[in-house]
């Protein structure tokens, strides 16, 4: 008799004497097997231990086993976990994945849906790219063709949403901040284009008049979410009369930007500027000064994403819920020290 855990179709078909394509059949449910056939096959299948996982079977039916994963910036290590975290439940599943990079472009990402509906797809992750329209998915919703959005939504898109808390993530970094004592505060980088960049920069802007920050002393600048964003928005900022003191930084990203443009103007990050970064990617810690950012759990929101759809692909249905991640501040030095001690350590 074979082991519990190694029993397979084969094993049953030996023990009962019946080929593979007649235990498939009885597994199915085929009204094609003559009754005493079927009871010999089911107790094969309870002597072996053979345990039927229905959610694979499903899968193995589906349309194809081609499951896409696009995602709009995978130079970004940030997005780079999240696909890992998507990938890991995927290869538990048994299915391998495609991952196609969009680089933010719109045009681009329209091929690869494209391609990805003329492979027969069976369902796919998004994390779209800047400047989509919401009809852009209207071909796959009425193909019937299940999507999840990771980390970013479109406007009233009814497509399930993966994504963190990050009104309250921006919350949480300019209370902190406010907290040290710093009284111009800016936020840097990400466009007005982009839901999350109105979530993160609503949650900052609440937590700034919530904790007495006066509007004229906030300065916000749009910008790349990337090193050179980063750069460019603290040049931008330190060009004013009264410049800002700390930043929270729309992503990570953007705040090791930040940091190389303050050391290039003789400014140290932390004792001279607080910094604040977005999504606590695996480099947050070991930067120098060690990065101060909002913690998303990105490999889990991959994973969350991974699972829901292959629940989609099981239950052969296009809804799930959204699902909004907890978030948390994780604080190292570069927001640097209290503004408001009255030690000569005050910064």
């Amino acid at each position: 008799m074979a082991s519990r855990a190694k029993a397979t179709i084969f094993d049953i078909a030996r023990e009962a004497g019946v080929s593979k394509s007649t235990v498939s059949l009885v597994l199915q449910g085929s009204g094609l097997i003559r009754p005493e056939t079927a009871v010999k096959v089911r107790k094969a299948i309870e002597d072996v231990g053979y345990v039927y996982n229905r959610g694979a079977a499903n899968l193995r039916k589906a349309h194809s086993n081609v499951i896409g994963m696009v995602i709009n910036d995978l130079t970004n290590p940030f997005f780079a976990e999240l696909a890992v975290g998507m990938e890991r439940v995927f290869q538990s599943a048994g299915i391998v994945p495609f991952i196609a990079n969009t680089a933010e472009n719109p045009v681009r990402q329209e091929e690869v849906l494209k391609s990805l509906m003329e492979q027969g797809v069976a369902g796919l992750i998004v994390s779209p790219a800047r400047g989509t329209t919401p009809g852009a998915f209207h071909r796959l919703e009425t193909a019937g063709v299940p999507v999840v959005f990771a980390m970013r939504r479109l406007p009233e898109s009814r497509i399930p949403v993966i994504a963190p808390d990050n009104h309250r993530g921006a919350w949480l970094a300019a209370a902190h901040l406010i907290g040290k004592g710093h009284r111009r505060l800016a936020f840097f980088g990400g466009s007005s284009d982009l839901v999350v960049y109105h979530e993160r920069l609503g949650g900052f802007r609440e937590a700034c008049e919530a904790l007495g920050i006066a509007a004229a002393d906030i300065t916000v600048v749009e910008g790349e979410t990337s090193r050179r964003g980063g750069m460019a928005c603290l040049e931008t900022a330190m060009s004013g009369n009264e410049p800002p003191t700390a930043a929270l930084c729309f992503n990570d990203a953007v705040a090791f930007g930040v940091m190389l443009a303050l050391r290039k103007r003789g400014l140290e990050p932390g004792a001279d500027f607080a910094v604040v970064g977005f999504d606590d990617v695996v480099e947050a810690q070991h930067y120098m000064p060690a990065l101060t950012s909002v913690s998303v759990d990105t490999a889990g929101l991959g994973e969350r994403a991974a699972h829901a759809m292959l629940k989609m692909i099981q239950s052969r249905t296009t809804r799930a819920e959204d699902h909004i991640g907890a978030v948390n501040l994780v604080i190292r030095e570069s927001s640097g020290p209290d503004r408001l001690a009255e030690t000569g350590d005050a910064a």
